[in-house]
C-alpha cells in the first residue's frame, strides 16, 4: 500500500481550483479575512508590538509584509510576526479542535506575497493547507466530526492538545504556491514534521501563570514551515515516511497518544472536512465558554438588565470554573483575561464593546467588573457529554440569572458562530468583526476595499493588491 505521507503530497500537488467545492472556496475567503482582522486588532497590544519589533529586528530581504505595518521583511520573519498577531487576541476562528488557521495561514500568506501569487492561488493553497491540517488532526484524535469519533476519543487514552500537526498543512500550502512536484512536496512535508512545536498546551492548562507565550507560539512554528518549504526547494531531503510509522513516527515523537492514520486518507480529495467543526469566534476569549456567553447575553439583552440589578449568575457548561485552565481568578495579563470565564461574563454584563476593548488595561482593572465576578458560579452541565456524543457540534450550555426578584434562564445547544448550524455568523457579521478589528489601524476607505478584496479574492491577479489594503 502506498504511504500516507506520499498520498498527502500528491493531494497537495494535484488538487486544482476546479476541485474545490463552492462552500470550501467561500469559507477559505472568510477565514482569511477573519484571521487577518485579528492580526490588525492585536497591533494595539503589548504582545503584538513586541513580536512586530522582533520581526523587524530580524529583518532580511523585503519579501513579505507584516500585517498592518508598512515594513517588509524576510518571508520567514513575516510568518513569525503574523502568526503571533493572529493568536494574540484569542479571537480567530477555530477548526479541528484548535486554532489551525493561525498555524497554517502565516506561512502561506508570506510565501504567496513573496512569489507574486494570485488570489486564486492563495485560496487554493490555503484550502489545501487547512484540509491537510484537519485530516492529521483527525488522526491524532482531534477534529472529531462524527458521533463515533467523539465516543472513540472519550473511551481511548485521551489525546494531548496541540497544533503540531498544522505544520504539515502550512508546508503543503506553501509548496503548492511554489509549484512543487510530488517528490519536492513529499520532502517538504517530511521536514515540516520535524520542525513543529512540542505539545505545550497541557502545561498551559495545568500551570498557574498566564504568560504571553500562552499555550503555544504559532509564529515560531510557522518559521519551521517556511524553512521546510524553502529547504525542499533547494534539494534538502526530509522524512518521507513521517506519517507511516505507527510506532516511531509523527504521533510518537510529538507526544500524541492517539493515532488513527486511516482518517488522513479516507476519501482524500473527494470529500473536504476542514469546515465540519469550523467556529468563527464572536468573543475574544476561550471558545469553551462562548455558548455560556451567548446564553448570558441573550438574557441581558432581552430583559435589558444592568449589572447592578443582577444578584447572581449560575453557569452550566463544559466544566466547572474553579479548576485547571479556568480556575485562576487574577486578571493581570490579557491571557489571564481570555481564559477567565467569570471575567468575560462580567465584561459582557457591563456591555464593554466586543473586541480588543475586552482586554485593554482599563477594562481589566475596572473595579466594578472585578467585583461583579464574585456573583458568578459555574458547574458542569449534566447533559453536556451526552449531547456532544450525539452531535459533535454541540456545546450545550445553560445560564441562570437572578435579578429583579426573578430567575431568568436560557439554554443553548450551539455556540454562535458554529458553521453547519443556524447559529453560524452571517457573512456580514464576519465582515463587521473584521471592520472593528481593523478600525484602529486602517482608514475606513481601506477597510471597505479590503472586505471586498477578501470576498472577491479569486479576481485578484497579484496578492500584493490585498496586502496593500491591510497594511498602513
Amino acid at each position: 500500500m502506498e504511504g500516507i505521507t506520499r498520498q498527502l503530497a500528491r493531494f497537495a500537488t494535484d488538487t486544482k481550483w476546479e476541485d474545490l467545492p463552492p462552500r470550501i472556496v467561500k469559507e477559505t475567503k472568510l477565514i482569511l479575512m477573519d484571521t487577518v482582522g485579528c492580526a490588525l486588532g492585536a497591533l494595539a497590544t503589548e504582545k503584538g508590538k513586541i513580536n512586530v519589533a522582533l520581526a523587524k529586528r530580524y529583518g532580511g530581504p523585503p519579501e513579505s509584509s507584516i500585517i498592518g505595518v508598512g515594513d517588509k521583511v524576510a518571508c520567514s520573519n513575516a510568518a513569525f510576526a503574523n502568526g503571533e498577531l493572529f493568536i494574540t487576541l484569542d479571537y480567530s476562528n477555530i477548526m479541528a479542535g484548535g486554532h489551525d488557521g493561525v498555524y497554517v495561514v502565516p506561512t502561506i500568506l508570506a510565501i504567496a506575497e513573496s512569489t507574486g501569487a494570485s488570489g486564486k492561488d492563495l485560496v487554493l493553497s490555503t484550502a489545501i493547507g487547512f484540509e491537510t491540517s484537519a485530516r492529521i488532526a483527525r488522526a491524532v484524535g482531534r477534529h472529531n466530526i462524527t458521533p463515533e469519533a467523539v465516543q472513540r476519543q472519550r473511551t481511548a487514552q485521551p489525546g494531548l492538545m496541540g497544533n503540531a500537526y498544522s505544520n504539515f498543512g502550512a508546508a503543503a500550502g506553501a509548496g503548492r504556491l511554489m509549484k512543487f512536484d510530488e517528490d519536492k512536496m513529499l520532502h517538504a512535508l517530511g521536514v515540516a514534521g520535524h520542525l513543529c512545536m512540542v505539545l505545550s498546551y497541557s502545561r498551559w492548562g495545568f500551570g498557574k501563570d498566564r504568560y504571553m507565550a500562552k499555550y503555544a507560539v504559532p509564529g515560531w512554528q510557522s518559521t519551521g514551515a517556511v524553512a521546510a518549504t524553502l529547504l525542499a526547494d533547494m534539494g534538502y531531503t526530509g522524512d518521507t515516511t513521517v506519517l507511516d510509522d505507527p510506532e516511531h513516527g509523527f504521533a510518537h515523537f510529538t507526544g500524541f497518544k492517539n493515532w488513527y492514520p486511516d482518517e488522513i486518507i479516507d476519501k482524500l480529495g473527494k470529500e473536504w472536512c476542514f469546515d465540519f467543526r469550523l467556529h468563527y469566534k464572536p468573543y475574544p476569549c476561550c471558545a469553551v465558554f462562548h455558548c455560556v456567553l451567548d446564553c448570558f447575553c441573550e438574557i441581558r439583552d432581552k430583559n435589558k438588565l444592568m449589572p447592578e440589578e443582577i444578584e447572581s449568575v449560575k453557569v452550566y457548561g463544559r466544566g466547572g470554573f474553579d479548576a485547571g485552565l479556568f480556575g485562576r481568578k487574577e486578571v493581570d495579563t490579557i491571557s489571564a483575561a481570555q481564559f477567565n470565564p467569570r471575567y468575560n461574563i462580567s465584561v459582557a454584563a457591563h456591555r464593554i464593546p466586543v473586541g480588543v476593548e475586552w482586554i485593554e488595561p482599563q477594562t481589566m482593572k475596572n473595579p466594578n467588573i472585578l467585583k461583579f465576578m464574585d456573583k458568578i458560579t459555574g458547574v458542569s452541565h449534566p447533559d453536556y457529554n451526552n449531547a456532544l456524543e450525539n452531535d459533535p457540534l454541540s456545546a450545550l450550555s445553560k445560564v441562570d440569572v437572578v435579578a429583579r426578584g426573578k430567575t431568568f434562564t436560557v439554554e443553548r445547544k450551539y455556540r454562535r458562530g458554529t458553521v453547519g448550524t443556524d447559529a453560524r455568523l452571517t457573512d456580514e457579521e464576519t465582515a463587521a468583526k473584521f471592520r472593528n478589528n481593523a478600525s484602529r489601524i486602517l482608514s475606513q476607505k481601506k477597510i471597505e476595499k479590503a472586505v471586498t478584496a477578501f470576498m472577491e479574492l479569486d479576481k485578484i491577479k497579484n496578492i500584493s493588491e490585498l496586502i496593500t489594503l491591510v497594511t498602513k
